[in-house]
């Protein structure tokens, strides 16, 4: 009886995660069941004793997902970009634009679909004889179309386990997802409008003005992205899932290592275990070390789209991570949060922390801007600007009404950094229920008035 009833509820979730892909587009279906379907039988493949028959398997499937994300994904960016490099010495090409729609989600489930099959090859996971527990793996709707990345070891056996309702699990869910839908829509959707001015018009601002459009990009996809996964992980919670954390306070960083261990931390992970080990990490001498990193951090650019500002603001980021890996300091700061068993920060850690925003925020211009001259010509004009008019910095900046939102997030954040997860609820039922609807209702009317898409929707 319990597992008859646990094949209907994988059943259930399996309908509702493609009635919800579908609903975005029917068309990408059979591509997201392919590629399930592939990963599912390739398993089996490179569970084999034989070890040359494994690995084909394990090729096969590097190959299929990997193929399928260059055709959707970089096969225009590279034929143009052929033709351009043809055109330099002088042989003019005319390459095929295919022109597709990229699947929402596509970057996600493929490497959803690789990590159960690498897991099998390194013998941390068995193939998954039933076909809907798998399927279900992949296309889990909170995760199926922004993350974040899971791991079949920690997803599958809460797929395979029948579950029960669980009052204080989905009152913690509805939490998180009001909270994500704050985000999203009261501050990321709301400071958006100050950020698509500025980088819109930015021979328009001063380099005070411009500088502040940087910072409220920084907390609008911060805002945007960490919202989607509260969500996520609000609604995984409300079906009894609890997946992986996505975000733990990366503001809050006291080095460039420190916060990609809290920014993004199911794709940064995922590389550091899927490509940045296997290549030999650091164990094979500096040389190998600081190749490693830039592969994996130019990788992760290039991860988020097909263009040259993706990969410039990944190659900063290995810039700027490399001195921490020569002074072996990337591991600092692992299992710590800034301010331990303090209220404030010294002024080393308020230092720390301001530094590496300061550069964080300076790479998000490559990563906001459309293109590499838009994002050069952003920064030359703060540079040159505030060169000839130094005395702008003591007047109010242009988006600087964005602070409104900005500092009463961070004062939460500061409050929440030991457990991202855990949401201070005040205990007068009054007073609480008084923030819900305040908040339910904000976001109610913010809403339509906004209805900006998710960030990471796009890759």
């Amino acid at each position: 009886m319990r597992k008859q009833a646990l094949v209907w509820q994988n059943m259930i979730i399996l309908v509702a995660s493609y009635v919800f892909y579908g609903w975005w587009s029917y068309k990408f279906l059979g591509l997201l069941a392919l590629s399930t379907l592939l990963d599912y039988s390739y398993g089996f493949g490179v569970n084999s004793p034989n070890r040359k028959r494994s690995k084909l398997f394990l090729w096969l499937s590097i190959i299929n997902n990997l193929g399928i994300l260059a055709v959707f994904k970089y096969y225009d960016f590279f034929a143009i970009e052929f033709q351009h490099a043809m055109s330099l010495i002088g042989i003019e090409t005319n390459p095929t634009i295919l022109g597709l729609v990229l699947p929402v989600g596509i970057s996600f489930y493929t490497f959803h679909g690789m990590s159960y099959v690498f897991d099998i090859y390194r013998g941390e996971q068995k193939p998954i004889k039933n076909f809907v527990d798998y399927a279900v793996f992949v296309s889990f709707f909170p995760l199926l179309v922004a993350g974040p990345i899971e791991r079949a070891n920690h997803l599958l056996p809460q797929v395979q386990r029948r579950r029960t309702f669980n009052y204080q699990q989905a009152l913690e869910g509805c939490r998180l997802m009001l909270w994500g839908l704050f985000k999203k829509v009261v501050i990321a959707d709301s400071i958006a409008v100050t950020v698509d001015s500025i980088f819109g018009n930015y021979e328009h601002f001063n380099a005070f003005g411009l500088i502040m459009g940087a910072i409220a990009f920084a907390f609008q996809i911060y805002c945007d992205f960490s919202g989607y996964s509260d969500i996520a992980l609000g609604t995984a919670k409300l079906f009894g899932f609890e997946l992986l954390s996505n975000f733990k306070f990366p503001y809050f960083s006291r080095s460039l290592a420190e916060f990609w261990r809290r920014w993004h931390i199911s794709l940064s992970s995922w590389f550091r275990d899927y490509l940045y080990i296997p290549l030999g990490g650091s164990r094979e001498g500096k040389y190998k070390a600081i190749r490693n990193t830039f592969i994996i951090f130019v990788v992760s650019g290039f991860w988020h789209g097909a263009s040259w500002n993706f990969i410039i603001w990944g190659f900063l980021h290995a810039c700027g991570f490399l001195p921490l890996l020569l002074m072996k300091k990337n591991r600092q700061y692992v299992s710590t949060v800034v301010a331990e068993n303090k209220m404030l920060p010294t002024l080393k850690e308020l230092r720390q922390m301001l530094v590496t925003f300061v550069y964080v925020t300076f790479a998000w211009i490559f990563f906001r801007a459309p293109d590499i001259e838009t994002s050069l010509n952003y920064i030359k004009r703060i540079f040159v600007n505030a060169a000839e008019n130094p005395m702008q910095f003591l007047s109010i900046p242009a988006g600087s009404m964005t602070l409104l939102y900005i500092i009463p997030l961070l004062v939460m954040d500061w409050m929440l950094r030991h457990d991202e997860r855990r949401l201070m609820v005040p205990r007068n039922r009054i007073i609480r229920h008084l923030i819900y609807y305040t908040m339910v209702l904000l976001v109610y009317f913010l809403l339509y008035q906004n209805n900006n898409d998710f960030i990471y929707f796009q890759f």
